[in-house]
């Protein structure tokens, strides 16, 4: 059952699920000379590297590519553009099959013990790991759950007709739909919304309650929209009720808006109405994990109510993002192999989507630091002022910063920065940095950064927090 010959007993540590969070825990235990097994029922890299993160910008990718040679703006002239579809999931496939192959590699060259097959915690001190060659108890002074989530069927009449889908099963069409409705407006929901419009399909997207709840309400009503100007038929307030199939083959998802009955048709409809924690047939009640519903509860260590037995990652029904479960990992290895304890400071996280333009976000909102009593400047800097993004021909969105103000009126440390626009993913890595430094406006702006690149948008949301941006006069 493990593919490594040698299995000696007892494990360091033993890690059930081998995705972001497991497998670089794994490694991360591994390099402080712990011996230890991971085990995976299913494929390595788990949902983010096989059905989600990794596949979804793979896409994400070939929607920008053919929106940029269709859009007219560029000078390129290319007659009969088309979206080959088939070679778009080849090449999805090339890159997931690659990025998957990395991780095994890992495993292997730090001698990780990978046991495929289903794990069950029997003690705090033994793990079963039943496959299809058998059973196998491996011993363990600790153990990490990092079994991940599963994606949620809407429960309404007709959630199980073919052709409705989870994200899960998109990533399994061979065909680009023709229309597409999207249940939720989540992040899952609308970034395959914007996927998918850019890729030349008919989408209609329904949200019952808040569009991208989780971002920053400005920003949010403005990539509303902007969805909304390429196309994409947005319905807020929209509560989905049942789905039938008619004679011609189309799915119409029947649903009420202020009380009036819609439909909204397409060949293939989208489920994106969260995850829950995957938490079933672990034998976590049999040996006293506490669950904290939907997931596992643990303290500030990452330990749940057992001594020895530690969770991370989307099973904690916190952040569900591949990043927070790495470095949930690293903090729970290192807590149980170190000499001392370390808290999961959750105070610096970058959260990004990946919609077409990108938004996300580190630290507060506004209507966070209002709440918290704090004293706080606003600044904003469009990218339609920034050089780069003229070149790039994404000048749509802005970066908004929230600066704390001194009682001298000069602004502070760095609170929050909200941004859309483009790649906007990577410039939350310098706002993390700064932020978890406990950098001020000041030190952004009297930072350089490299001309011309998005990330000067950044400097100038810093400069107007202290004496006025330079590329723009109105930002306050």
């Amino acid at each position: 059952m493990s593919d490594s010959a040698d299995a000696r007993q007892p494990f360091d540590i033993v890690i059930i699920g081998g995705g972001p969070g497991g497998y670089v825990a794994a490694i991360r235990a591994a390099q402080l000379g712990g011996r230890v097994a991971l085990v995976e029922k299913d494929a390595l890299g788990g949902t983010c590297l096989n059905r989600g993160c990794i596949p979804a910008k793979a896409m994400v990718r070939d929607a920008e590519l053919f929106r940029d040679v269709t859009s007219g703006q560029f000078g390129l002239a290319v007659d009969g553009a088309r979206v080959d579809y088939p070679r778009l999931v080849a090449r999805r496939r090339e890159v997931v099959e690659t990025v998957v192959g990395g991780v095994a590699r890992l495993m292997d060259s730090n001698g990780i013990h990978v046991y495929r097959g289903h794990g069950r915690i029997e003690a705090p001190d033994r793990v079963r790991v039943t496959g299809g060659d058998g059973a196998e108890e491996l011993a363990t002074r600790a153990i990490i759950i990092a079994t991940g989530a599963v994606s949620l069927r809407l429960p309404i009449p007709g959630h199980d007709l073919p052709g409705v889908v989870t994200s899960d099963e998109l990533f399994a069409l061979e065909e680009q739909p023709r229309r597409l409705v999207v249940i939720g407006g989540s992040v899952v929901g609308v970034e395959f919304a914007c996927i998918y419009r850019a890729l030349g399909s008919e989408v209609t997207l329904l949200e019952m309650e808040e569009f991208l709840r989780t971002v920053d309400r400005p920003l949010a009503r403005r990539l509303r929209i902007t969805m909304g100007r390429q196309g994409i038929d947005i319905n807020l307030g929209a509560k989905a009720q049942e789905i039938t199939q008619g004679d011609d083959g189309f799915l119409r998802v029947h649903y009420e808006r202020s009380g009036e009955p819609g439909v909204a048709e397409g060949d293939v409809v989208l489920l994106a109405t969260g995850r829950a924690p995957l938490v079933e047939g672990l034998g976590l009640e049999d040996v006293g994990v506490r669950l904290r519903p939907p997931g596992v509860a643990v303290n500030e260590y990452l330990e749940t109510s057992v001594p020895g037995i530690y969770a991370i990652g989307d099973v904690l029904a916190g952040y569900m993002t591949a990043h927070v479960a790495s470095r949930e990992g690293v903090v729970a290895v290192e807590n149980i192999l170190a000499d001392h304890k370390q808290p999961m400071d959750y105070g610096v996280v970058p959260d990004a989507v990946f919609s077409i333009p990108e938004i996300g976000s580190v630290g507060l909102t506004e209507e966070e630091a209002k709440s918290q009593g704090l004293d706080y400047r606003v600044t904003r800097f469009p990218f339609s002022a920034n050089g780069r993004a003229q070149a790039l021909g994404e000048p749509e969105g802005q970066v908004r910063m929230i600066c704390e103000v001194g009682e001298d009126g000069v602004a502070g440390r760095v609170l929050g920065v909200h941004i859309m626009g483009p790649r906007t993913a990577d410039l939350l890595g310098e706002v993390a940095i700064a932020m978890r430094l406990g950098a001020t406006a000041r030190d952004i702006a009297e930072t350089m950064h490299q001309h011309p690149t998005v990330s000067e948008a950044l400097m100038e949301a810093a400069l107007a927090q202290v004496d006025g941006a330079i590329h723009f006069d109105k930002v306050r």
